[in-house]
């Protein structure tokens, strides 16, 4: 461990270094010398020092590099920053930028813009760059077409190994793997796959389709993403092959584009999670970040209105016991506290697959019988404090009852509406905490002021 730290500490000190000659050689104009020191450094640790300058400095780095240079920055940055870093420099010179990016990735950056400015590159882009990423930008976003890419190592079944290799040379400078090459028949259809290594031990006079694998696991072109990673993760496979409906073969998507859909995923849900339409960036203004957060708390405030007048129906009860008012946010934040636990479990269990058809099922049994014993437990406990507190028996046995009826239903509530919500095919995050603790509330008060009205004579 100490040694461990004492590199991290050396590499700390390093690129610190790096930075202040760097920094030194932009203030000084020094071209050689800066481009010495920056293609040192990692590409990661370049794309860092290049997002932490003002923007005539970046301006002088575009001019210091090239657009394979650059593009090899802008493959390390996130994708919100990438577009606004294109927009800056010249328009040629983006254009050269986006020529030299893997083509899915030049889509993602394009999909970001307006579409004057798309044309506009892709006007000044070379003709068959140009094609390919259109080719790419008329597929539906996260779709499975949307994220391939289409720089892959395709060999006939018909090649020999040797011929094969020779094939992989050419290719491989321009590919996104090599670990995987896909072999088609005549009529270019995906016939099978072959890896690298079984191409290398091979006899070179062996016919491909001898050492292919016929196993092959493809997805449609037009998969959601979030379906296409799932099936990454599953199959632990570097890249997944992408057909049309005849099995010919589009495209690849490969482990490091499912990673960001996977990240893009996770802040989705977790933006819905919230109540949020998206999720909220450092650099997002006030007026931004209250318009994504302004139509979820709307609907929320209706909702909380109906909560308001449902306990308005039982102001009866309330004047004549009005200690009940008293454990109303008790009653009320325990269901919502139980139905966002349930919630999260269903949603991270049908965003990861993890639930089939009788899976779906069992979880619901699961949270009905946690429910169950839950509420049980936090109703005995609440009987007896009410009971010590206010001396009051009939109180503490309504109070405790109210709550485990409300547990078990929030819980049982939690996990059924996202599994509903799957089942008619919309995402099971839209039935965000905020919203379940809102119909949670609703349904504790009702089963609370329910029993309290029904065994009113027990109270007065």
């Amino acid at each position: 461990m100490e040694s461990t730290n004492r590199y991290d500490e050396n590499y700390e000190s390093q690129y610190e270094v790096h930075w202040e000659k760097l920094q030194q050689e932009l203030a000084n104009e020094n071209l050689e010398e800066f481009r010495t020191e920056f293609m040192d450094m990692h590409p990661y640790d370049q794309a860092m020092f290049f997002m932490e300058q003002e923007k005539n400095i970046r301006l002088q780095i575009y001019s210091y590099l090239s657009p394979d240079e650059i593009a090899e920055i802008m493959e390390s940055i996130e994708l919100e920053d990438t577009t606004s870093y294109i927009t800056e420099m010249d328009p040629r010179f983006a254009s050269m930028v986006l020529e030299k990016m893997a083509a899915d990735n030049a889509v993602d950056i394009l999909n970001e813009l307006e579409k004057d400015q798309v044309a506009s590159f892709l006007t000044i882009m070379d003709k068959d760059a140009a094609d390919e990423i259109k080719q790419l930008l008329h597929y539906e976003e996260k779709t499975a077409g949307s994220i391939m890419t289409t720089e892959f190592v395709a060999i006939f079944k018909t090649n020999t190994a040797r011929q094969a290799m020779q094939h992989l040379k050419e290719e491989a400078p321009d590919a996104e793997t090599i670990y995987y090459l896909y072999v088609l028949d005549d009529e270019k259809r995906l016939v099978g796959v072959l890896s690298l290594r079984d191409l290398i031990i091979a006899d070179e006079e062996t016919r491909i389709e001898e050492i292919m694998s016929e196993k092959i696991v493809a997805v449609s072109v037009g998969k959601d993403q979030e379906d296409v990673a799932q099936m990454i993760r599953d199959y632990d496979f570097l890249a997944l092959p992408v057909v049309d409906f005849q099995e010919h073969l589009l495209g690849i998507i490969t482990v490091d584009d499912i990673l960001d859909v996977m990240d893009e995923e996770a802040s989705d849900d977790y933006s819905k999670l919230a109540g949020v339409s998206e999720i909220d960036r450092p650099d997002d203004s006030a007026f931004l970040s209250a318009k994504k957060r302004l139509p979820w708390l709307i609907i929320l405030s209706f909702l909380g209105m109906l909560t308001a007048s449902l306990i308005g129906r039982f102001e009866d009860t309330l004047d004549q016991v009005a200690v009940l008012a008293i454990f109303i946010p008790l009653i009320a934040g325990m269901a919502g506290n139980t139905g966002t636990q349930a919630l999260a479990v269903a949603v991270r269990g049908l965003a990861t697959g993890d639930y089939g058809k009788q899976g779906k099922i069992k979880l619901i049994i699961r949270e009905a019988g946690t429910g169950v014993i839950t509420g049980t437990v936090c109703g005995i406990v609440i009987t007896g404090i009410v009971y010590l507190w206010k001396g009051d028996i009939y109180l503490g046995l309504l109070v405790g009852f109210s709550i485990t009826a409300s547990l078990v239903v929030a819980t049982i509530a939690g996990s059924l509406v996202p599994v509903l919500m799957d089942k008619m095919n919309i995402d099971p995050a839209v039935a965000s905490g905020p919203f379940i603790t809102t119909i949670n509330d609703i349904i504790s008060v009702l089963i609370y002021f329910g029993m309290a009205t029904a065994f009113m004579g027990f109270l007065v």
